[in-house]
């Protein structure tokens, strides 16, 4: 309990009667009853102030917090006395996790329920710790400011970017994913799988016309396939050094891993089976390729505490121990990043070798930096030499990608802003060729 500046002011209003005192002695009398006057104000606002016990707090939050993502933090204060009050509250969320709110002020009325929001945007993946939450209060009659703690500090995990699976989901509900820049996946014609009956038109193949379904109705009549299902889709996540350092106040890693989860999603609602390889020198995490939830969820937690190891990608024991565990053709999205042409060269060898078995995508996010040099106006010395170094390794990489395309690969190479997107469309259209 902290005195306030009133209840200074109301002491030190007594100090004029104690010097008169010495002067006329009555006063000294005066001053006492005055004394007495503010002790009982000051009890009578510790006796009307609901008092800690009174006061119940209550932080509710999701169990998994989402990497990059606006995660709603509420805490909930309950008054169970009959006096309303104002406060201010503090809540100890870690502090590696920047928030839109320090302090949260409000008032708190008789028998009721004040419900404090905030956001926290966690900026790396892991565990962290929530601390208690601190409440300050002033007395109904302004004399004092009451501090009280309430326990509820409480572990949390930060995991992949799990609410961009719910806006899916939202989009794809309202219709909405084409305006987000996602392609529709079903495409009738093509594929293998049956979809439904029509009538034939002049631009349908013969091949597809269903003679019994012809028979039947008196007219000819064609059968629709569509993309199939069951299909395998294996993300390969390089978690070596190149793939640590921040986009922004993100990892690379972190865009890789958001964007293969999504893609993972997107594949199981389609009905294929999805896998997963991480590897750095040595192959981490395995998961052969399944279907259904559980799969996904596996998925999830295999991933939501992997980080990127300080050393360098040995890409020929990661496709070599892919090749030895999965037989059946796949989809294989690989996220890695491609240094120099040197360095890249193994790799392409390895991939055109792998492309022969499966249908390789090799995804790479650019260098903004890289970007924004290269169309940089060159006023000096300084800038033009950045310039030319810039375009350098923009050719570099360019040659790489080339590369790899005539390899039998195929390249995504896109800024990080627009790495899901890219991915996710990349995935949707090769199922709708019934390249799978």
């Amino acid at each position: 309990m902290l005195p306030t500046p009133r209840l200074f002011l109301l002491l030190l209003l007594a100090a004029p009667l104690v010097a008169g005192a010495a002067i006329a002695r009555p006063l000294l009398w005066l001053a006492l009853a005055y004394l007495i006057v503010v002790a009982g104000v000051l009890i009578s606002d510790l006796l009307l102030t609901p008092v800690p016990g009174q006061i119940e707090v209550e932080r509710i939050n999701d169990a998994r917090l989402s990497l990059g993502a606006e995660n709603l933090v509420t805490v909930l204060i309950s008054n169970a006395s009959p006096r309303a009050l104002r406060f201010t509250m503090r809540d100890e969320s870690p502090d590696e996790m920047p928030s839109d709110a320090a302090f949260i002020s409000g008032d708190l009325p008789a028998y009721d329920v004040f419900s404090a929001q905030y956001r926290l945007r966690p900026l790396r993946r892991g565990d962290y710790q929530f601390g208690d939450v601190v409440l300050r209060y002033r007395g109904l009659l302004g004399t004092f400011v009451r501090q009280a703690r309430y326990p509820t500090a409480a572990p949390v995990q930060v995991y992949p970017n799990v609410l961009e699976l719910r806006k899916y989901d939202l989009l794809a509900h309202k219709g909405l994913l084409y305006e987000q820049g996602l392609r529709p996946a079903r495409v009738y014609g093509q594929g293998g799988e049956f979809a439904r009956l029509r009538e034939y038109g002049p631009d349908d193949e013969y091949r597809r016309v269903s003679w019994k379904a012809t028979a039947r109705r008196g007219r000819p009549i064609v059968a629709e396939v569509e993309t199939e299902r069951s299909q395998h889709v294996i993300c390969m996540i390089d978690t070596g050094r190149l793939m640590a350092p921040p986009l922004g106040e993100i990892a690379k890693l972190d865009y890789v891993i958001n964007t293969a989860l999504l893609l993972s999603y997107v594949a199981a609602l389609k009905g294929d089976h999805v896998g997963l390889l991480t590897f750095a020198d040595q192959v981490g995490a395995f998961l052969a390729p399944q279907r259904g939830k559980a799969q996904f969820q596996r998925m999830i937690e295999a991933l939501y505490n992997v980080h990127a190891e300080a050393v360098e990608a040995d890409h020929a024991v990661a496709l070599g121990y892919l090749q030895r565990r999965v037989r059946r053709r796949s989809l294989v999205v690989l996220f890695t990043d491609l240094a120099t042409p040197d360095a890249a060269r193994p790799l392409i060898a390895y991939l055109a070798r792998l492309s022969r078995q499966h249908l390789i995508v090799c995804v790479t996010i650019s260098d903004p930096n890289v970007s924004a040099a290269v169309g940089a106006p060159a006023r000096d010395l300084t800038a033009a030499y950045t310039r030319a170094v810039a375009e350098q390794l923009r050719d570099e990489r360019q040659a790489i990608l080339d590369t790899l395309s005539r390899s039998g690969v195929i390249p995504v190479d896109v800024p990080a802003d627009k790495l899901t997107i890219s991915v996710v469309n990349t995935y949707l259209r090769l199922k709708a060729q019934g390249r799978l």
